[in-house]
C-alpha cells in the first residue's frame, strides 16, 4: 500500500521547505528583476506538496456539495492562487530564520507536522502542517500559524460572504483579489 516508501510527513515537509529555502536564498534569483522566476519556481515546489482540492473542499465546507464540477474547478484555481500568494509573501520575506522540526503525529492517513520558525530576533513562531496521505505521499491541507488555521480563517470569511450575499459574490471578490495581487 505504499506506506513508508515516501518517507514520513516530516521528511516530506522538510524536503519541500529545503527546496523553497534554496530558491529564496539563491543569489541568482534575488531582487525584483528575478521575482517572477523566483515565484514561479516556489509555486512549482508548493504545488507538489499542497492539496488544493482538499483545502478548497474544507474551506467551502457545506457549500462545496452545492457546487457544479465547473464551479469547483474555478474555486480550486482561485483559492489556490490566493493561498499561494499568502504563502509566497511569507516565504519571500525569509531572511535566515531557522526552521526546527519538533515532531509529528500520524493517525492512519492523516498527520500533523509541528515546526518552529525562529526569527533572527529569536522570536519563535509555531507552525503546524496538517497533512493527508494520498498515493503514498503526504499532502498539506491546512497550515496553522501561531495557532490560527488558514482553512478555518477562510472558511469563516467565505461562509459569511456566501450566507450574507451569494456564492457568486464570493467568486467575484476572489477574482478581484487574485487579479489585483492583494
Amino acid at each position: 500500500n505504499g506506506i513508508g516508501w515516501a518517507g514520513t510527513p516530516t521528511d516530506q515537509i522538510r524536503e519541500t521547505t529545503d527546496k523553497i529555502l534554496k530558491i529564496v536564498s539563491d543569489p541568482a534569483l534575488k531582487g525584483e528583476a528575478h521575482a517572477a522566476d523566483r515565484r514561479r519556481r516556489i509555486r512549482a515546489v508548493v504545488d507538489e506538496r499542497f492539496d488544493w482540492e482538499e483545502m478548497s473542499r474544507r474551506t467551502l465546507a457545506r457549500h462545496w456539495r452545492k457546487r457544479t464540477p465547473a464551479e469547483k474547478k474555478e474555486f480550486i484555481r482561485l483559492f489556490g492562487h490566493l493561498l499561494e500568494r499568502t504563502y509566497l509573501d511569507r516565504v519571500e520575506g525569509y531572511s535566515g530564520e531557522k526552521v526546527i522540526y519538533e515532531g509529528e503525529a500520524v493517525d492512519g492517513d492523516y498527520g500533523i507536522v509541528k515546526v518552529k520558525i525562529v526569527t533572527r530576533k529569536e522570536t519563535e513562531i509555531p507552525v503546524k502542517y496538517r497533512v493527508k496521505r494520498k498515493d503514498g505521499q503526504w499532502y498539506v491541507y491546512d497550515i496553522s500559524i501561531q495557532g490560527v488555521s488558514l482553512i478555518n480563517n477562510y472558511r469563516r470569511q467565505f461562509n459569511s460572504i456566501i450566507v450574507g450575499s451569494s456564492y457568486k459574490k464570493l467568486i467575484k471578490k476572489l477574482k478581484a483579489k487574485v487579479e489585483s495581487g492583494t
